[in-house]
């Protein structure tokens, strides 16, 4: 630790932290890693204990990859990743591959590696920076200062025996997933007018563990009834590389009206796909996981009197394909930059200006892709349209390379080729989310505080 780092520890007066960031996940600790190289005293308070699992679908974009990069990770396959090519599309009875664009901005290859392990591995390098990590530490709520209102700390619950602890410092950065318990504290609730969706997956020992592309399948067909029915969403399956793969399913809960299980979804799905792939109840290697995928920034404002919302908590993953690593891990690096920023000022008006550029640089970086993104999430409730998207889509190479960019949201903003342009011209004719996210303001008021949340947490790629 340098003596930039000791000297700052010293300037927070009666607190524990110069930062306390909630939730070691990758949006807590990119946000973390960041912080600590810049000599901040960083407090990371994280639930559970690593390592542990987390329902995803355990594959990253190029986009991902690249956060990774950035942050100094090792990607390469000797450092335990499984590389692949592109994404394979599978509709209308035809099979696509795609592979990833060719790009300044992102590099040419995605990757695959179990949760357990990644989130693991990526608070290690937060560590490794300087931050601090206290596991099995569950935060319920953020402290307010009553006379201004300000969020001054956390209030949680420590070890096996949950004794009650509170924790200080100037700002709280809330990296604690789609349960988002500490926005809730401040009456930051979801909005209903943002899409949320819901992910289930389960790992199979299977012949198709091992795959140069990602795989996905527009058509999700329930052949389980006296009739085929098309059920509204997307399906993966992802090779592991270790023998298994992640297969899964993406569906946007509000499509769900007849309430039918998810997970029956999803063993339905399973024997519609063909046998010598072994998605069969005996090669099932552990239970079937869910999870809520909260997208389009469907929790706002992302920053607040002291309090930033990260990833999830914030409502971050893309509507389009249910990604959501690459952009907690982006907003992280947003948000860590602003803080930085912001504690190098004297307190008051000055450092809340530097807050504020927090929910305009995500705003610029993502509000009119995630509005286009919120209108293709309401036409997926209709899985005709998607049937009939990959008959005439799949067949027109040039089309799918497009849809692959604006799916996955790769592209280069400058100088990039004709379909690079495009794309950058629908987004600007895209009006940005009107409200979303607020550059500053109070939370909601209207928002009940809850602690429920949907099933478990996180995202599929």
């Amino acid at each position: 630790m340098s003596a930039h780092h000791h000297e700052r520890t010293r300037r927070t007066v009666g607190g524990d932290a110069d930062v306390i960031v909630v939730g070691a996940g990758p949006a807590g600790s990119t946000a973390a890693t960041y912080l600590a190289r810049a000599g901040l005293d960083v407090l990371v308070l994280e639930k559970a204990d690593f390592p542990r699992e987390k329902v995803c679908g355990d594959g990253l974009t190029p986009r991902a990859v690249k956060q990774l990069i950035d942050l100094g990770v090792d990607t390469r396959p000797e450092a335990g990743w499984l590389h692949n090519k592109g994404l394979r599309v599978l509709g209308g009875g035809l099979s696509v591959e795609l592979p990833w664009p060719e790009l300044t901005s992102f590099p040419p290859y995605g990757l695959v590696r179990q949760r357990r392990d990644f989130d693991q591995m990526l608070a290690d390098h937060a560590r490794t920076a300087g931050a601090r990590i206290e596991e099995r530490t569950a935060v319920s709520a953020a402290l307010t200062d009553e006379r201004s209102g300000r969020v001054t700390g956390v209030e949680a619950r420590r070890g096996p025996e949950r004794e009650p602890v509170t924790y200080r410092a100037p700002l709280v950065v809330a990296c604690d997933g789609v349960g988002a318990r500490t926005a809730l504290s401040r009456g930051i609730g979801k909005r209903d007018d943002r899409p949320l969706g819901v992910a289930v997956r389960r790992y199979y020992t299977s012949p198709r563990s091992r795959d140069d592309f990602l795989e996905t399948h527009l058509e999700l067909w329930d052949r389980s009834g006296e009739e085929d029915r098309l059920l509204p969403g997307y399906g993966w399956v992802f090779g592991m590389g270790d023998g298994t793969a992640n297969v899964g399913l993406g569906i946007l809960s509000q499509s769900n009206a007849n309430g039918s299980n998810y997970r029956t979804m999803l063993r339905a799905w399973c024997d519609s796909l063909p046998d010598d792939w072994g998605f069969t109840e005996e090669n099932a290697a552990g239970e079937i996981g869910g999870a809520a995928l909260p997208m389009g920034f469907n929790r706002t404002p992302v920053y607040a009197d002291g309090l930033l919302l990260v990833g999830d908590a914030g409502g971050m993953v893309n509507s389009f394909n249910g990604e959501g690593i690459a952009y907690a891990m982006q907003s992280a690096t947003l948000a860590a930059t602003a803080v930085v920023q912001a504690l190098a000022r004297p307190e008051g008006p000055a450092r809340e200006r530097a807050l504020e550029g927090y929910p305009a640089a995500v705003r610029a970086e993502l509000a009119s892709y995630y509005r286009l993104g919120n209108r293709f999430a309401h036409a997926l409730r209709h899985p005709w349209l998607v049937q009939y998207t990959a008959r005439h889509g799949l067949p027109r190479q040039t089309l799918m390379r497009f849809l692959l960019k604006l799916l996955a949201n790769l592209h280069d903003r400058r100088d990039g080729d004709a379909s690079d342009r495009l794309l950058e011209l629908v987004l600007r004719l895209t009006p940005q989310l009107s409200e979303a996210p607020p550059s500053v303001g109070r939370p909601a008021r209207h928002a009940k505080p809850t602690t429920r949340s949907a099933p478990g947490r996180d995202r599929a790629a």
